[in-house]
Parts: structure tokens; sequence; C-alpha cells
């Protein structure tokens, strides 16, 4: 696994594990309740699971308040993990456009300039503005349907939206979830139930999850979450605009621009251990797999644990990371409001909704 590719994993599975139980609360009343036809838990959640919206284009705001100190924005190799503790620390601004399952456009406006996801048919690129890098990945013919959940990954490696964060908390529902309705509220100028999710037990950092969905459309329009004793949202995304028209063509097409710094990557239709969904990437003959996390427990308290060894050197002892986590019994610990990360001095990573002792815990075990 090299560095980049670890660093990858901050943004991408540890910000998902805080969901794994649920989904992002925010303080949603602001004026009389809105008028809507009366709906069960049960009726919003099956108008939440049922929703088919894919043709859209708005403006997405990400905020958070995790408790952790904001840290200074880096350049070169440090970057990649810079990017992914900036996601915790600092708020984004996210332009989205999607014309069906095969187009779809993020750009991600914050601290560190302006990211872009374009993904057009059998053809996706991601750049970074401010360090003129690009990347292109292809789908080999006749692989798409077996390989849609990378894709999927791909646009949640750039941002969280609603809909993603919606859609791990539908696949996360069990017992030890209560499902309940508050007031309807009205986001990005359209009306909307708002469902909430509550951990039944205490073993969880996450006290609730508040999921605006529209009632035309059943899309979710806004996600948050209230850490566990707590009234105001540690973190939310919310669209601020919505339009259901259909995005003009060009904004699918995408060219790097002179002198960017251009990756090609192949989506294959399966890993080398002959999984579907397989992803490599070729810089001359250097080949590149990532090592997935394996999920301990389920529910609210679920960690995400990579094993000894997984971490390099190089990445436990950065700088950057160092500030960012604080010494403990077998390594070194992130903690926040909501989530827990653990390094282990053997080279392991463990993180989930949960205390550091839990995941000190879920690391003695294994």
């Amino acid at each position: 696994m090299t560095t980049r590719r670890w660093q990858r994993w901050i943004p991408a599975a540890v910000i998902p594990v805080v969901v794994v139980g649920g989904a992002l609360a925010l303080p949603l009343r602001a004026g009389a309740e809105v008028p809507l036809p009366e709906r069960s838990p049960q009726e919003v959640l099956a108008l939440l699971a049922e929703s088919d919206v894919d043709t859209f284009s708005g403006t997405v705001e990400q905020t958070s308040d995790l408790g952790l100190p904001s840290l200074p924005s880096l350049s070169g190799e440090e970057m990649g993990l810079g990017a992914g503790l900036e996601v915790l620390t600092a708020d984004h601004e996210v332009r989205v456009y999607a014309d069906g399952p095969d187009r779809f456009r993020l750009q991600v406006l914050d601290e560190r300039g302006e990211r872009q996801l374009v993904l057009n048919g059998a053809e996706a690129w991601t750049y970074d503005f401010r360090e003129n890098e690009a990347m292109r990945v292809t789908l080999p013919d006749g692989a798409k349907e077996r390989i849609e959940s990378r894709l999927n990954e791909l646009k949640s490696e750039q941002t969280m939206t609603p809909s993603a964060i919606a859609e791990r908390a539908l696949a996360a529902i069990d017992p030890s979830t209560e499902v309940t309705t508050r007031d309807n509220v009205r986001v990005a100028g359209r009306s909307a139930y708002e469902l909430v999710l509550s951990p039944r037990y205490e073993d969880t950092l996450v006290g609730s999850v508040a999921i605006a969905v529209d009632a035309e459309t059943g899309m979710p329009l806004r996600a948050s979450i209230t850490a566990r004793g707590e009234t105001a949202p540690a973190a939310s995304v919310a669209f601020t605009r919505l339009s259901l028209d259909a995005p003009e063509e060009s904004l699918f097409t995408f060219s790097p621009p002179a002198g960017a710094a251009v990756t090609e990557k192949t989506l294959s239709e399966r890993t080398p251990s002959g999984d579907s969904a397989g992803v490599e990437a070729r810089s001359g003959e250097h080949h590149v797999t990532h090592e997935e996390p394996t999920v301990v427990g389920s529910g609210w308290s679920a960690v995400a644990a990579l094993p000894a060894g997984s971490v390099p050197a190089e990445v436990s002892s950065n700088p950057l990371l160092l500030e960012a986590t604080t010494p403990v019994a077998g390594g070194r610990a992130l903690s926040t409001a909501l989530f827990s990360v653990l390094l282990t001095d053997a080279g392991g990573a463990f993180a989930g909704a949960v205390p550091v002792e839990q995941l000190q815990a879920a690391a003695a075990a294994r």
C-alpha cells in the first residue's frame, strides 16, 4: 500500500464510519411546521428508499464542528494527508451536477482551492487546481454494472453529499436504531419530512441523525449528526440550491489544462483475488493495489480496521498527523465529538463512532 493510497483512507473510510450506524444532525426549525400530508416514520423511510432522482444540479454546503483544531494547509507529499484531515476541520461548498447514472460532476470549493470529479460514461476525471494534477479513470467495455460500486466510491472520495450519507444510514438501520420523525421543514426551497435515527444504546458517540427527505421525490436534501449529549450539530451536509432540470451537456466534458500532471488508471473487472470492481493504477510499470478496511461489529458501534503493517512509517510519523493525535496505550489516537481513530504502534489502524477505549479493545482482540 502506498503512502498516498493510505492517506485517501482518511476521508474515504474514516468519515463513512461515522455514519455506519446513521448519517449526519442540524437544527432544522426556522419557523412553523411545513404543511404536508402526515406520514409515519416507516412511510418516510419507504419514500427515501424508493427515491430514484438522478438528474439535478445544485449547491451543497458541508460544515463540521468536531472539536479539532484548524490545521495548516500543506503541499507536496503531505497534501494527501492534509486533505484528509482538512475534511474534518474545514467547511466546504460543493457544486453538483447529475444527468442520469452515467454523467456526474462535482466541484469542491474550500480552503484548498477547487477540486473536481467528472464522470461521463466510461471515463472519469479527477482534478486538483491547486496541485494542477489530474487523474483519468477508464472503465473497460461491458464491465460497468460489475464495478458500479467502485464508481460510487470515487464520488464519495471527493466529498460527502446528503444522498451518500442517507444511503449509508439506510443500510445500517437495525434493531439498535430508533426511527422517528420531527416537524416538517423546508430545504433549498423544497418541502421535506425530517427523519430522525437514534441509537438505542450508549456504546457510540452519536446522539442522533437527521435526514430531510424531499416530500415530492424522496431525495435526501440534508443530513446531519449530533453527538451524544449535545444539542448543536457536529457535522452537516445540506443543499442550499437545487434544480431538477437536466444540466448542460458541456458540464460533463473535461480536458486537463496545459501542463497538468496526468495519471492514468483502469478499473478492472476483477481484482487479483477474484473479486469484482478491482482498481489498478498504471504509472509506467508501477502497479498499485490497496487494501480495504474490514469492519468489526455492526451498527452504531462498528469499527473499521486495517491490520498491522498497513500504515507506512512515513505516514504515522508525519508532523501533521502527530499534531492532530495524542499518545495513548498502544499507539496514537485522534478523538473527536463523533468518532475516534487509533493508529497502533504495530502499524495498524482502527476507526469508529466510538470512544478511543473501544478501539483499543478492538485492537487488542486481533
